[in-house]
């Protein structure tokens, strides 16, 4: 399939075909991960799988530079629910078998990026029909956006099949929420099997993307229903915020995450969270709330390599959430839909 680019994104498309070229399927030197996924699982089925991705993943990103930070949420939002298997892309069927994770409050009006994976997908249908499954889409498509912005790269084990459900319910229980208490998120991320460093490591995400004004509100106008704004945020921060985000009203008006560096994959996040400049009350509890995750954001905001290793590794062991694997699931042809129903 041709695909067509302006000659103003020749960069970004060359810079897609290298992440491609650093982590091909079965490079020499890295052996397959134990368990079901491989990242050879594609060599001889579909050798231009990771090419084909990271070439649109590149030009979508360079016609909106926030695509990035919504491919990789749109990843994390998938794996936290049933697992890493493209439930999350699912459409209402009409059937009444399940109701689609995309009205679920995590995801209503805030997840982005389905129609790359649409992209994505028809391209390889086309290419390879009916061998790539939308999980391993999402899955590429978070690692090349995290690599176009800066940040690390990790091969991508890949095997995963699709669901044949979604589940409102799951998202709106599993995925951690801006307002939880830490040992909220610690749960939710110890019920996905992901400890500690896995959590202080992935929020690290937040160093791209944009959070609603919603999400942070009671941050700055009453954190402990007492009518005082949060007092672990830093107050010129919270008064620089107020000036967008009302008291009511504004809901879906836009802030970066990491104002600093806002399209930059890299440590300024733990940085700004040690300076109480940290957005969401999830980001600021991991300096406040514990030791131990006090000591990792501590550790990251002083070693972006460490931050890089450390989430690289996090992402592998996030993907691996419960696949569907050989004979389960399905190979979906259209992402939003299932087969056979």
């Amino acid at each position: 399939m041709a695909l067509h680019w302006s000659g103003g994104l020749a960069v970004a498309v060359a810079a897609a075909l290298a992440v491609s070229a650093l982590f091909p399927a079965g490079a020499a030197g890295h052996p397959p991960l134990p368990g079901p996924l491989v990242p050879q699982f594609y060599e001889h089925t579909c050798p231009q799988m990771q090419a084909l991705v990271g070439a649109i993943v590149a030009k979508e990103h360079a016609k909106d530079p926030r695509m990035a930070a919504s491919l990789l949420r749109l990843h994390f939002h998938d794996c936290f629910v049933q697992g890493c298997d493209a439930s999350v892309l699912l459409d209402a069927d009409g059937s009444g078998r399940f109701t689609t994770e995309k009205r679920s409050n995590p995801n209503r009006d805030s997840l982005r990026g389905y129609e790359v994976i649409d992209e994505i997908k028809a391209a390889l249908e086309h290419a390879c029909p009916h061998t790539v499954s939308c999980a391993d889409i999402a899955a590429v498509a978070a690692r090349d956006s995290t690599v176009l912005t800066g940040g690390p790269g990790w091969e991508v084990p890949l095997g995963r099949r699709d669901s044949l459900t979604a589940s409102e319910s799951g998202s709106n229980n599993l995925i951690p929420a801006p307002n939880d208490t830490l040992p909220t998120i610690t749960a939710k991320f110890r019920n996905q099997g992901l400890d500690v460093v896995d959590l202080v490591a992935l929020s690290g995400a937040h160093t791209i993307g944009d959070s609603r004004c919603v999400s942070f509100r009671q941050r700055l106008y009453s954190q402990n229903n007492d009518g005082r704004p949060d007092p672990t945020l830093n107050p010129a921060y919270a008064a620089k915020l107020r000036g967008r985000c009302p008291r009511s009203g504004g809901d879906q008006i836009l802030f970066a995450l990491d104002p600093a560096t806002q399209f930059r994959f890299d440590n300024q996040y733990y940085k700004n969270i040690l300076a109480m400049n940290g957005l969401l009350n999830s980001d600021e509890v991991l300096l406040t709330q514990s030791h131990e995750t006090m000591e990792l954001v501590k550790s990251y905001a002083a070693s972006n390599e460490l931050f890089f290793d450390h989430f690289a590794k996090s992402m592998v062991k996030m993907g691996n959430i419960s696949p569907l694997t050989r004979h389960n699931g399905e190979i979906r042809k259209n992402c939003r839909r299932v087969n056979h129903f």
